[in-house]
């Protein structure tokens, strides 16, 4: 039997089909062209997976199940997205729309943090423990727990929105509406926001900056402008990246301190940055954790997702197992 795994994002469909083992056998993508009717996405979904089908010589009989990772709050018990605000989905019966087109068996629908969490705890960085945590770190900071091997999305299927916890009073606004959470800080948003705020300050006071320097030659910075800079020894670089790193480290720490859970893992592009990132911030949580440097007993082991891109079509695929 075979397990397909739906990775909808808002600017690409990518499909997997998976063996039992969650072993990737092929996959595909296609533009999500998410300013349409919603029935047209789940129709080039389906089209998609029938042409995966169809290359690999796999029938219908032999799909076990089709688990659709999709941004929002996502119903699991029911099949329905309840509000996604990049894509046209509000009370959306979208697992009941796919089998209309592709009839499956079983079609599981999940947030696509939960997803890429499952897949994590299932075959990556958090295999072989019944409760661990990854937060990504991307445009905003997603977050998916997973308590005695399942995940925990509270009772109304809103939970695990680690990004939208307050870390600093009346702070930088967030895109939820609040001001202060995490996700202003600690996303890949939030450092280039920062690198954009120092680099405003290096240009008013006359301080040389490499992070200036790029600026002026490509138009635009990145999440990655700070790192590098401060691996090339530009001073104003490194204040970025500590900024960054010292509130990157609180929302952990809080996160540990909630859960204690065997793994937490993180991911996404800032992840790329390596020791760069994990030593200083695993310094700092030596402090910051529950009982700091003194903490006696097992603790939290901080590690970096291994699936990549590839975890919400995994994640998806294991809702099915």
């Amino acid at each position: 039997m075979y397990y397909i795994g739906v990775d909808l994002g808002g600017t690409n469909i990518a499909i997997g089909i998976c063996d039992a083992s969650l072993k990737i056998l092929d996959k595909g993508s296609v533009p999500t062209n998410a300013n349409r009717a919603p029935e047209l996405i789940i129709k080039d979904m389906t089209d998609l997976a029938k042409r995966l089908m169809d290359k690999n010589g796999i029938s219908l009989e032999e799909i076990a199940s089709v688990g659709i990772a999709s941004p929002g709050s996502c119903n699991s018990d029911s099949g329905v997205v309840t509000y996604a605000n990049n894509l046209p989905f509000e009370n959306f019966e979208i697992a009941k729309i796919f089998k209309s087109y592709l009839p499956v068996r079983r079609v599981i629908v999940e947030n696509d943090a939960n997803a890429a969490a499952l897949a994590e705890a299932l075959v990556g960085a958090a295999k072989g423990v019944r409760h661990s945590v990854m937060v990504t770190l991307g445009t905003g900071v997603g977050g998916g727990i997973i308590i005695d091997g399942k995940v925990y999305s509270g009772f109304n299927h809103f939970g695990a929105e680690l990004g939208h916890m307050v870390i600093e009073k009346n702070g930088r606004p967030c895109s939820c509406g609040r001001r202060g959470c995490w996700e202003a800080y600690s996303s890949a948003t939030g450092l280039t926001n920062m690198t954009k705020d120092k680099i405003s300050e290096c240009k008013r006071l006359g301080i040389p900056s490499l992070m200036v320097k790029e600026l002026e030659e490509h138009g635009k910075v990145s999440a990655r402008t700070a790192f590098s800079a401060m691996k090339a020894g530009d001073a104003a670089a490194k204040e970025v990246v500590d900024e960054y790193i010292s509130y990157l480290t609180t929302g952990l720490a809080n996160i540990i301190n909630i859960f204690q859970s065997e793994v937490l893992s993180i991911g996404g592009g800032v992840c790329n940055e390596g020791e760069y990132l994990t030593r200083p911030v695993e310094e700092l949580l030596l402090s910051e954790r529950y009982g700091g440097e003194n903490a006696r007993g097992p603790q939290t082991a901080l590690k970096i997702a291994k699936l990549g891109n590839d975890a919400g079509i995994v994640g998806a695929a294991g809702l099915g197992l």
